[in-house]
């Protein structure tokens, strides 16, 4: 359901809005109509809703017994719920209200598009000149293999690239490559391989303000999906080399690295630092989540977001431009419409228990324990997790976390932001350790970055889901323009 056949978009958008109404009010109807079993349906539903989330998050927070306890509530309660209303015979009322309710979302999301901005939330590029010595770094093992399986050296030679191979039996300084190649002439660079070595390359690009290209060989290529690229065959990213446009994108950089999508901190750079995660992540984060976020091994973060303070938040990301829908169990499928905004999109994370975690569930973006913010700067120190604090004076342990250390040279339980503290940091998905405090910023406009003309493109932003806009917008009657009167002639 859309405005955008109708020659009235307003008109449209006005009748849209009192369906989705109707369809909301009738959807509590069929709740209602059965009586208590209404209100049966209404209560089991929330209360097998909250117990599903406490069991969520005592299968995360949790081992053994608690854990299995925690699987069980989670599948157990909304079958449990489903068995219910089966057997109390209103299950009939809860299918009708259920499809009322996908109706009158579907209206209010229609209601409150406007093409015209939707045209504006997606990056348009600028026509590009074909590079004459572009030079492409390749990674054979990324993505399992994609350089090999889709020929995209020969394929890239046949466009006239000059490709430079890793050699994965050494460590390889990508930076270093790069700036050979640039100083041998090149008047391009790309990279075919994951997030972290787009962004070493990239960094030498935007240096010598040389176009960059980004070709799909990662194993999940988020810098690619924001940038509207193919991301199931990257041999059709080597298209930009003959017919492309530029697109001027932000470069974020972290304590002076730089990041093209994504800096972590907390639960999610403590997991990421495991050596078994490479080849096991989700068993990996499933298995540290306990101790994570029990605050066993976890660092609790101060975080300076611009003016605003965030204190002791478990779980920090900050991304190169803000995400579209900033669901913070749903960043990894999330994607940012734009990357030119000069903006850092920020969520910050603190649950202290499963009411908390039975909230973020259930609220979503309004639960107080998820803030979601943009900034130009942000800063973050560890609090209270297992930084290594040292202190001025003398040479015994600390324990504490103050700001000029304790009587210590090393050993401390805290992190001091005047001493030489660390706390693990996750920048494009790579483990590293940063010493504190750890500074995040964005330098806009930065990075030339050359895209096929012909590409999938981004899916514009759905709007957020305000009803209150919806009863505004339904009830509104645009008034009549009067035609002035024409003045009499004396």
């Amino acid at each position: 359901m859309t405005a955008s056949g109708s020659g009235d978009p307003a008109g449209t958008a006005r009748r849209l809005a009192r369906w989705a109404l109707l369809a909301a009010a009738a959807a509590v109807v069929a709740l209602l109509t059965a009586l208590a079993g209404g209100v049966l349906i209404l209560l089991s539903g929330l209360v097998g809703l909250a117990v599903s989330a406490v069991g969520i998050w005592w299968f995360l927070a949790h081992r053994g017994p608690l854990r299995v306890l925690g699987a069980l509530l989670a599948v157990g309660a909304p079958v449990a719920v489903l068995i219910l209303y089966v057997v109390g015979g209103i299950w009939v009322n809860a299918l009708v209200a259920l499809a009322l309710w996908g109706v009158a979302l579907a209206c209010a999301r229609s209601a409150l598009r406007r093409p015209d901005r939707e045209r504006d939330a997606v990056m348009r590029g600028e026509p590009a000149a074909r590079p004459r010595r572009p030079v492409l770094i390749m990674n054979p093992k990324s993505g399992g293999g994609k350089v090999g399986r889709f020929d995209l050296v020969a394929r890239a030679e046949a466009l006239g690239a000059h490709v430079v191979l890793l050699d994965l039996t050494a460590q390889t300084d990508v930076t270093a490559l790069a700036r050979k190649a640039v100083a041998d002439g090149a008047d391009l660079l790309g990279v075919a391989g994951g997030d972290g070595t787009q962004a070493l390359v990239a960094e030498v690009a935007a240096e010598y303000d040389l176009p960059f290209l980004v070709i799909s060989a990662g194993t999940r290529n988020h810098f690619a999906m924001d940038l509207g690229l193919d991301r199931t065959d990257p041999a059709t990213c080597l298209a930009a080399l003959t017919d492309g446009e530029e697109l001027r994108v932000d470069l974020g950089s972290v304590a002076g690295r730089p990041f093209v999508n994504t800096v972590s901190f907390g639960v999610y750079a403590e997991v990421v630092q495991r050596p078994e995660y490479r080849d096991a992540k989700a068993g990996t984060a499933v298995d540290a989540l306990p101790d994570l976020l029990q605050g066993g091994e976890g660092d609790r973060l101060d975080v300076t977001v611009d003016s605003t303070v965030l204190k002791a938040q478990q779980a920090l990301l900050v991304s190169n431009n803000p995400y579209a829908a900033p669901d913070p169990f749903g960043v990894a499928s999330a994607h940012r419409p734009r990357l030119d905004r000069g903006e850092l999109g920020v969520i910050g994370i603190r649950v202290d228990g499963a009411a908390q975690a039975a909230e973020l569930a259930v609220r979503g973006t309004q639960a107080a324990g998820l803030n979601v913010l943009t900034a130009r700067r942000v800063e973050v120190v560890g609090s209270h997790g297992n930084g290594h604090g040292n202190g001025t004076n003398g040479s015994s342990s600390s324990s504490g976390s103050g700001t000029n250390g304790s009587n210590g040279n090393g050993n401390g339980s805290g992190t001091g932001t005047n001493g030489n503290g660390t706390i693990s940091v996750a920048v494009d998905g790579e483990a590293l350790n940063l010493p504190t405090p750890v500074v995040c910023t964005l330098r806009p406009g930065a990075l030339r970055v050359l895209v096929p003309r012909d590409r999938p493109g981004t899916v514009p932003p759905r709007p957020p889901l305000d009803w209150r806009r919806i009863t505004v917008l339904a009830f509104h009657t645009p008034r009549t323009p009067r035609t002035p009167r024409t003045p009499r002639t004396p």
